[in-house]
């Protein structure tokens, strides 16, 4: 997999640096350097750009605000000179972080966790359960993971990943993939969407509290989209309400 990158850093010895750096790495094709964010909003916006080396302190337009403009499959990777930036830098789904000076092994470092990044994406991480099956597999920390379908309590949709909350764990499993195709992988009659950032598993649902589904200390909210759908799959499987 080759990676297409972009080069932003007000400052001309920076970038000829990243670009030796992006020239001696074999998975990553320089598309285009820039000394501003601005000069580069036109040839970002083309959406073809997959990793972006960004400075965060530049005038104008600083680096933080332009990773915010920046839609798409493109992901980030900062680089300053202050590490008073690194928490910031993870608030917008950066891959990760440079601090200047930039040594090659720290710049190989990042832009491998890129590529592994984009080639988890591009993997496919579930196994569709077929009726006679129980579990689904899921790519997690690179490792695949089987999951039974009997143990899944509900499912949160991040940006890019997906938390799977599972029965007695006390952390839940994290996935790349989007919660739509998980959904698409659910038995639809075991699996409800009640929000756009959740599905839950009926038979776990233990009580209801003013349209949201209680599990232990958390409540998942029932959003109006879904709130119709939901009343009638708790229909099917209460027959008091199925006769009101």
């Amino acid at each position: 997999m080759i990676l297409k990158c972009c080069i932003i850093d007000d400052e001309p010895l920076a970038i000829e640096l990243l670009e030796s750096y992006v020239k001696k790495t074999p998975f990553l094709q320089l598309e285009a350097s820039f000394n501003s964010a601005i000069q580069a909003i036109e040839r970002i916006s083309k959406g073809d750009i997959d990793l972006l080396f960004l400075d965060i302190q530049m005038p104008e337009l600083s680096g933080m605000e332009f990773s915010k403009m920046i839609e798409g499959k493109c992901r980030i990777i900062f680089t300053t000179a202050f590490g008073q930036y690194a928490v910031d830098s993870y608030k917008v789904n950066a891959i990760d972080y440079l601090l200047k000076p930039i040594a090659y092994s720290d710049f190989l470092k990042a832009a491998q966790k890129a590529l592994q990044w984009f080639e988890l994406s591009a993997t496919p991480t579930t196994e569709s359960p077929q009726p006679d099956n129980q579990y689904i597999f899921v790519k997690s920390d690179y490792k695949l993971k089987q999951i039974p379908l009997d143990k899944i309590l509900y499912i949160e949709g991040l940006k890019d990943y997906v938390k799977i909350y599972l029965e007695g764990e006390p952390h839940p499993i994290l996935s790349l993939l989007s919660l739509k195709s998980l959904e698409d992988m659910l038995p639809e009659e075991r699996f409800i969407r009640v929000h756009r950032s959740f599905i839950v598993q009926g038979c776990k649902i233990k009580m209801i509290d003013r349209n949201r589904i209680v599990f232990g200390k958390e409540y998942i909210p029932i959003s109006d989209t879904y709130k119709e759908s939901f009343a009638e799959f708790i229909a099917r499987h209460s027959p008091l309400i199925g006769k009101q």
